[in-house]
């Protein structure tokens, strides 16, 4: 039941072809619930995580979880973020930062697909997250050099992205530029404009209309 004071957002994906649920229905909301995701949830997110395929199994990823229940943590997370995402990621119970460990530990050369398979991983995560009745929102817009410090990650490691996660939210707490963002129709590039044969740029007859 949706109160008189909040906002029914439709965010499912209007797709070409029949794609599965939990794909059609993950977003990357603005708004979170203060809600506290439930411990086993988020180690599920995570447990998804780790299942990603990656190259060589390598694994290369890691993830700086701060939850609300420790403000200080959080605080310091968050203090890591953009201006503009602090605006409403404060209000989201679960903060991440992924992690890239960049080169093989089988033999020290350079990993080229870490932040690849970083993002794989964290793919996994917001369809579990779904799965869940969760949702995450990846952010590239923090500081990189301070999370370093902050978090004292070593050499041969990048952070990859900021994430928040938690139960949507009543978009009406949102500032009125916030909420546009917020309403504003799902947009996709058509997979003629990707996907090609033959030659780059020639649409692939696979899905030429």
């Amino acid at each position: 039941m949706v109160k008189s004071n909040e906002i029914k957002i439709d965010k499912s994906a209007d797709t070409q072809y029949p794609i599965h649920d939990l794909l059609r229905l993950r977003w990357s909301p603005l708004a979170f619930s203060e809600r506290v995701v439930e411990p086993e949830k988020l180690c599920s997110v995570l447990d998804a995580a780790q299942w990603a395929a990656s190259s060589f199994n390598e694994q290369p990823w890691s993830f700086i979880v701060a939850t609300k229940d420790n403000q200080a943590e959080f605080e310091r997370l968050l203090s890591c973020l953009a201006e503009g995402n602090q605006e409403w990621a404060r209000n989201a119970p679960v903060l991440m930062i992924s992690v890239a460990k960049l080169n093989f530990e089988r033999n020290g050369v350079e990993n080229r697909h870490a932040f690849h398979d970083v993002g794989a991983a964290v793919g996994n995560a917001a369809i579990q997250a779904t799965a869940l009745g969760l949702h995450i929102h990846q952010m590239a817009g923090f500081d990189v050099p301070k999370a370093k410090e902050l978090y004292s990650i070593p050499d041969g490691y990048d952070p990859v992205e900021a994430i928040a996660l938690g139960y949507l939210g009543n978009p009406k707490t949102l500032s009125e530029r916030l909420l546009q963002r917020e309403q504003a129709p799902r947009t996709r590039k058509s997979l003629e404009q990707f996907v090609f044969s033959g030659s780059w740029n020639q649409v692939s007859p696979l899905v030429k209309q």
